[in-house]
């Protein structure tokens, strides 16, 4: 069911005056709402992550297929690969399509400008479609691996020659990061010394795009650990970082772990392993989240791929039976008046799944296109 915002506003104003009147008239009946509790089969506070799925022949080889980035329009998929007809060891490839509901087509090679003799990887492209990141062992750089960036004048212009991030950000150790989505962040996985562990995730920051970035800050003992942490992906607006840790705590080699944080102001939490069904007994790594958090594309090498390292997508859902009674109905409706103009979790299950900060209409968007749904009740 699809419902315009002229709709859902005017049901919003009339749940509202229903639920005052009934205030008014103390007749209310009081909801139960359930509390859904963070638990290692994927569901947390507001969303839940679907069954991986393989992105299939079209895109995966039977070779490496890794570092899946996808454009803010939903319709570019940039990733690294050492299938044949590259420059080098490693390269950066992109598939297209024409609509976000058409298949995936034959993935193209950047070229020599872009790629080198060399390991060229972990693309990552900001959201203007005009600058490309990621990371190279090509020389001219100031360590093992470094950080570069080609950029273009339009998405319909080629990519231009890629240029050293510098030596504030790059060090003598390897060093590859991500930008955000607001190209003032820059999140480092670096060996460098002063970490916590075998490899850990830095921050350098930008005033403005025609800034030079600041000396890297380690994100802390919050965030990194005294293993492996790295290939960060952060969120289009800021609030979730996704990464690949060998820290224990989960269900094989590397695994995808959460870090959140409720304004892009406040401190990161305690990292969560994503668990079940995104990670497997498998090597699972390199998280890339489609701009509306709907989609999350991973690097796995689990069964039923195509090769040895294969890209895969799982739909990030939202959780919408507030009550938990195995159908979205009025109910759920009434829970969210309820709770409007809060910033209860619960609730708070839009415009992305794991919400905005304030239950709204936004939130009752989301709801209503999954009205009268029933639903597995969540355990």
């Amino acid at each position: 069911m699809s419902w315009n915002k002229k709709t859902i506003w005017n049901l919003t104003m009339a749940l509202t005056a229903l639920k005052e009147d009934i205030l008014a008239n103390t007749t209310i009946c009081l909801l139960t709402v359930v509390a859904l509790v963070l638990g290692g089969q994927g569901a947390y506070a507001d969303f839940t992550f679907g069954t991986p799925t393989n992105l299939g022949p079209s895109v995966n080889s039977s070779l490496r297929d890794s570092g899946p980035c996808i454009s803010s329009d939903g319709l570019s998929l940039y990733f690294d690969s050492k299938r044949g007809g590259g420059s080098g060891a490693d390269d950066i490839w992109v598939t297209t399509r024409e609509t976000v509901q058409d298949p995936w087509g034959e993935p193209v090679n950047l070229g020599p400008t872009v790629n080198s003799s060399s390991w060229d990887f972990g693309p990552m492209i900001t959201a203007n479609g005009l600058e490309l990141y990621f990371g190279s062992t090509r020389p001219g750089g100031y360590g093992a691996i470094d950080g570069w960036v080609t950029t273009r004048a339009s998405v319909s212009e080629p990519w231009g020659e890629p240029v050293n991030l510098g030596s504030t950000v790059n060090s003598s150790a390897e060093d590859a990061g991500i930008v955000s989505a607001d190209g003032l962040s820059f999140i480092i996985s670096s060996n460098r010394s002063g970490g916590y562990g075998g490899q850990d995730l830095w921050i350098s920051t930008r005033p403005s795009l025609s800034d030079e970035w600041s000396e890297p800050v380690n994100l802390g003992p919050t965030v990194n650990s005294s293993a492996w942490d790295w290939d960060a992906e952060l969120s289009a607006d800021g609030l979730w970082l996704l990464f690949t840790s060998q820290r224990p705590g989960g269900l094989g080699g590397g695994e995808l772990w959460l870090t959140t944080r409720e304004t892009t102001n406040d401190p990161w939490s305690t990292p969560m392993n994503l668990g079940a069904p995104v990670n497997s007994s498998s090597d699972d790594a390199f998280a890339g989240i489609s701009v509306d958090g709907s989609t999350l594309y991973f690097t796995s090498n689990r069964p039923g791929g195509q090769g040895s390292y294969d890209t895969w997508q799982a739909p990030i859902i939202p959780i919408v039976d507030l009550n938990n009674d195995g159908i979205v109905d009025a109910t759920d409706m009434c829970i969210i008046v309820d709770k409007w103009g809060t910033d209860d979790p619960l609730c708070d299950i839009g415009p992305m799944p794991w919400g905005d900060g304030i239950v709204d209409v936004q939130d009752l968007i989301v709801l209503a296109e999954h009205l009268f749904e029933e639903v597995p009740p969540v355990e």
